[in-house]
């Protein structure tokens, strides 16, 4: 899934709420903490692109678990959501670090506080920010069988990640 995103600060609210919508149909219910933790990272990530770059974005959206398929599964009981953010700028990314009253600097050390996994790649002529989020298996079995939840195994790709953050790199580009 994904949305094409407009430089504009007023796409980060819109970006919100489409997350929101997928959310839905994917087994995770609106109030659960993993909901809420991943509005925020859209909202970090989707500003960072707006705010820093100027230029158009795509956001997308993944859900990948045990009872469900990579693009939206409905009933995902365990797994992992992954966000994506791509957008055209080639700056790299460039890491900062917010001093007392600053209103800027923050966003990616909440972004590397929340996710279990995140970094950055070039893709194209710009770049490519993503992070996932672990979902814990839900206590009822999917699809019969064993009451224990199949185990999830998950691995990002080497994604051309740098070290800035606990081994990940920064997004906020100059």
């Amino acid at each position: 899934m994904q949305l094409e995103i407009r430089p504009d600060p007023a796409e980060v609210g819109r970006a919100r709420r489409w997350v929101r919508s997928r959310l839905a149909g994917s087994g995770v219910a609106d109030d659960e903490p993993l909901a809420e933790t991943l509005i925020l990272l859209v909202s970090e990530l989707v500003t960072n692109a707006v705010v820093h770059t100027g230029c158009p974005a795509l956001l997308r959206l993944s859900f990948e678990g045990v009872c469900g398929s990579r693009s939206g599964a409905e009933g995902v009981a365990g797994g992992i959501v992954r966000l994506e953010v791509v957008d055209l700028s080639p700056c790299p990314p460039v890491p900062r670090h917010a001093e007392g009253d600053e209103t800027n600097g923050r966003g990616l050390e909440l972004v590397d506080g929340l996710a279990d996994r995140w970094g950055w790649s070039t893709e194209g002529v710009g770049k490519r920010i993503w992070c996932e989020l672990d979902r814990c298996p839900a206590p009822a079995p999917c699809g019969g069988g064993s009451s224990v939840a199949a185990p999830v195994i998950a691995t990002a790709a080497a994604e051309g990640t740098s070290s800035a953050y606990g081994g990940m790199a920064a997004y906020e580009a100059v």
